[in-house]
């Protein structure tokens, strides 16, 4: 049951979720603390205290993408609890994998709507090689690209990164 006492009230949990939930979604959407808090009937202190609460971090939005990457699951894994938006991260082995298993039509318009999803965020990570930074500096603002250089391309083998200097990267990057 989702019903708690406290002193003289009943409370009901999952009504708190679920005006919690729809608060969140409002400002999600990108109605002001203001207008939701109308919409609500709660004050608009509240919605600041609640979006506080839940804070992981301030900023812009920020994409990890790399590849041959040795160690892959440490990198995601950082990029993770260091809240990146959103991680692609690649061996060797898979980046052949994701390019052999389409056709050239299928592999250019993933690869496009990549890029498309990358031009939303404030800055994108790229691990990759010297040549293939300057790819994406080229399909994207070249400001919003860091480029950390894994080798000279053509690449034919995992490289490891530097957990702790990938760590420091990103916690500088984004204000942590």
């Amino acid at each position: 049951m989702d019903l708690l006492r406290i002193g003289g009230k009943l409370i009901s949990t999952s009504r708190i979720h679920r005006v919690v939930d729809r608060i969140l979604e409002l400002r999600s959407q990108g109605q002001s603390q203001q207008e939701v808090a109308e919409q609500i009937g709660v004050d608009r202190t509240f919605i600041s205290r609640l979006e506080g609460l839940g804070e992981v971090r301030k900023g812009g939005r920020v994409a990890v993408i790399g590849f041959p990457v040795a160690n892959k699951e440490q990198i995601e894994a950082i990029a993770r609890e260091e809240g990146v938006d959103f991680a692609w991260v690649m061996t060797n082995e898979e980046r052949w994998q994701f390019a052999e298993e389409r056709s050239g039509a299928k592999l250019a318009n993933e690869l496009m709507m990549l890029f498309s999803q990358l031009r939303d965020f404030d800055k994108v990570v790229f691990l990759g090689s010297d040549m293939r930074i300057k790819l994406v500096e080229a399909m994207l603002a070249p400001e919003t690209v860091l480029g950390v250089e894994l080798g000279k391309s053509p690449m034919h083998q995992d490289k490891y990164v530097d957990p702790e200097e990938f760590r420091a990267l990103l916690r500088s990057l984004m204000g942590s």
